[in-house]
C-alpha cells in the first residue's frame, strides 16, 4: 500500500514538474514571438519612413521640374511676345513706307499728267505754227510727221536687226566651236588611249614605289627590256604603258601585271617574267590565228601563216586594226566572188592573206606586198592568193574574179568613213624609221623610240662600242635622223652602254 502511495506521489510530482516545464517553455516561446513581432514592427516602421522620404523626394523633384517647365514656357511666351512686338513695329514701318511710296507715285502720276497736258498743248501750238508758216493743214503735217517717224523707225529697226544678227552669228560660231572642241576632245582621248597607251591598275599606290625601285633601277630595267615608256604620275591606282607598237605594248602590260600580282619586282625577276610572257604571247597569237582559220573554214594552212594571222591583231594600218581589216576584206571578197560566179573559198583565202606581209614589216621593214608574196610563195599558197597580194596595191593586174573581188573589198574596207587615220600611220612610220636608223649602226643591240617619238634609247654591245665610240655614235645618229626623217621639235638620242659580269655559285 505504501509503495502504491509513493508511486502515485511520484507521478503527481512528475506531472507538476512537467506542467511547470511546459509553462516555462510556453513563456519563452511567447517572449521570442513577442521579440520577433517587435522586430518586424520596427522594420515595417523603418520601411514606411523610407518610402515616405522617397515620396517626399519625388514630390520635391516633380515640383522642381514643374517650376523649370513653367519657367521655360514663360520664357517662350516672353520671346513670342518680343517677336510679336518687333514684327508689329516692322509691319508699322513697312506700312508707313508703303504709304510714302504710294504718295510719291501719286505725285509722280500727277506730274506726268501735267507734262502730258503741256506736251499736247505744245503739239497743238506747233501744228498751228506750221500751218501758219508752211501753209499746210494739220492732216498734211500729221502725215509728214508720221512718214518721218516711220522712216526713222525703219532705220532703228534695221540697226537693231543687224546687231542681233551679228550677235546671233557670233553666238552660233562660239557654240559650234565649243561643240567641235568637246567632240574632238572626247574622240581624241578615246583614240589616243586606244591606240597609244595601256593602263595597268594597281592594288595600291605602294606598288608605284616598287615598280620604280631603288634609285629607279626597276623602271629602268622595265623600259630597257620591254622597249616601252612607263608613266608613273599622280593618278591614284594606275600606271600608263605607252608605245606605238601594239604587240610590244601588250607584252609590257602583261609583264607588269604579273609582277604586280607576284609582288617580287627586281631586274632579275623582270627578265624571267618577260621571257615567260614572250613564250605565252607566241602561243597566244598562234591560237588567235588558228581560231580565225577555223571560223572561216580555211584549213589546211601552214602553221607559220597561222601565226602571222594571229600577229595581225597587234598591228595597225592608218589607225585601222590589221586583223579587223583583213577579216572585213575576206568576207566582202567572198560575197562579191559568189555574186560574180567565182570561187568563194578561194576569194575568202586570198582576202585573209592579202595583207599578211604587214605582220612582218615591224621586224624586217620593207613593203608588206613583197614580204607577203615571199612568205606565201615559201609555203606554197595558191597562185590566185599571190596575185591578190600583188594586185590590191597595183603591182599586178587581177588574173581572175577572186583577185578582183579582193581588190574591190580592200578599197571598200579602207575607204569607208572612219576606217583609217592618216596622221597615226605617218607618226608610227616616223617612229619606226627612227628605230631602223639606229639598228643599222654597227654595235647596236636594241633601239626603242619612246616618249611619243621624242626620244630614242639605243643599247649597244659593250664589247664592241667603248665609251668614246658611244658618244660619237649618239652624234652620228642625231645627224642621220636630222637628214632622213621629218619631225616636229627635237629628238633626244640616248646611247646606253652596259657591262654585265655573270657567274654561278655551285
Amino acid at each position: 500500500m505504501f509503495m502504491t502511495l509513493m508511486a502515485m506521489g511520484a507521478l503527481l510530482i512528475g506531472l507538476i514538474l512537467g506542467y511547470a516545464l511546459m509553462q516555462m517553455g510556453a513563456k519563452k516561446k511567447f517572449d521570442y514571438l513577442e521579440l520577433e513581432a517587435k522586430a518586424k514592427a520596427n522594420a515595417i516602421a523603418h520601411e514606411a519612413d523610407r518610402l515616405l522620404q522617397d515620396a517626399r523626394t519625388e514630390i520635391k523633384r516633380q515640383e522642381i521640374e514643374q517650376e523649370k517647365e513653367y519657367a521655360r514656357r514663360y520664357e517662350a511666351l516672353e520671346r513670342r511676345k518680343r517677336d510679336a512686338i518687333r514684327k508689329g513695329r516692322e509691319h508699322d514701318a513697312a506700312h508707313e513706307k508703303l504709304q510714302q511710296t504710294q504718295q510719291h507715285l501719286e505725285a509722280r502720276l500727277a506730274h506726268l499728267d501735267t507734262l502730258e497736258a503741256e506736251k499736247q498743248a505744245t503739239i497743238h501750238e506747233a501744228i498751228r505754227a506750221m500751218e501758219n508758216v508752211g501753209s499746210i493743214t494739220a492732216e498734211e503735217a500729221r502725215t509728214y510727221i508720221l512718214n518721218r517717224v516711220e522712216e526713222q523707225s525703219r532705220n532703228e529697226i534695221a540697226a537693231v536687226v543687224r546687231k542681233q544678227e551679228k550677235i546671233a552669228r557670233d553666238e552660233a560660231k562660239r557654240n559650234a566651236n565649243f561643240i567641235l572642241a568637246q567632240a574632238t576632245t572626247r574622240y581624241a582621248g578615246e583614240f589616243a588611249g586606244e591606240r597609244l597607251i595601256n593602263v595597268v591598275n594597281l592594288p595600291s599606290d605602294d606598288h608605284k614605289g616598287r615598280i620604280i625601285g631603288k634609285e629607279g633601277r626597276n623602271i629602268k630595267s622595265l623600259e630597257q627590256l620591254l622597249g616601252v615608256d612607263i608613266i608613273v604620275d599622280e593618278t591614284p591606282g594606275v600606271i600608263v604603258v605607252s608605245n606605238f607598237n601594239l604587240f610590244r605594248r601588250a607584252i609590257a602590260t602583261r609583264v607588269i601585271e604579273i609582277l604586280v600580282e607576284d609582288g617580287r619586282i627586281h631586274p632579275g625577276r623582270i627578265e624571267e617574267v618577260h621571257a615567260r610572257v614572250q613564250e605565252e604571247f607566241e602561243q597566244k597569237i598562234y591560237e588567235e590565228g588558228e581560231n580565225v582559220v577555223i571560223d572561216l573554214g580555211l584549213f589546211p594552212m601552214h602553221e607559220e601563216l597561222i601565226k602571222l594571222i594571229g600577229r595581225l591583231k597587234y598591228r595597225a594600218s592608218y589607225g585601222q586594226n590589221a586583223l579587223g581589216h583583213t577579216l572585213e576584206v575576206a568576207r566582202l571578197a567572198r560575197v562579191m566572188a559568189a555574186e560574180m560566179g567565182g570561187d568563194e573559198k578561194l576569194a575568202l583565202r586570198a582576202g585573209l592573206l592579202h595583207d599578211i606581209g604587214k605582220a612582218l614589216t615591224q621586224d624586217f621593214g620593207g613593203s608588206h606586198v613583197d614580204l607577203g608574196v615571199e612568205v606565201c610563195q615559201r609555203y606554197n599558197e595558191h597562185p590566185t592568193v599571190i596575185n591578190a597580194i600583188l594586185a590590191h596595191h597595183g603591182h599586178a593586174d587581177p588574173d581572175g574574179v577572186e583577185s578582183a573581188a579582193v581588190c574591190a573589198a580592200d578599197a571598200l574596207s579602207a575607204a569607208r568613213p572612219g576606217a583609217r587615220r592618216e596622221v597615226l600611220e605617218s607618226f608610227t612610220k616616223r617612229v619606226r624609221d627612227i628605230e631602223e636608223i639606229a639598228l643599222a649602226e654597227t654595235g647596236v643591240v636594241r633601239a626603242y623610240a619612246i616618249n611619243a617619238g621624242r626620244e630614242i634609247r639605243v643599247f649597244v654591245d659593250a664589247g664592241t662600242v667603248d665609251d668614246v665610240q658611244a658618244g660619237y655614235l649618239s652624234h652620228t645618229l642625231a645627224k642621220r635622223i636630222e637628214d632622213q626623217v621629218q619631225y616636229p621639235g627635237e629628238i633626244k638620242v640616248n646611247v646606253i652602254r652596259e657591262t654585265r659580269a655573270i657567274d654561278y655559285a655551285r
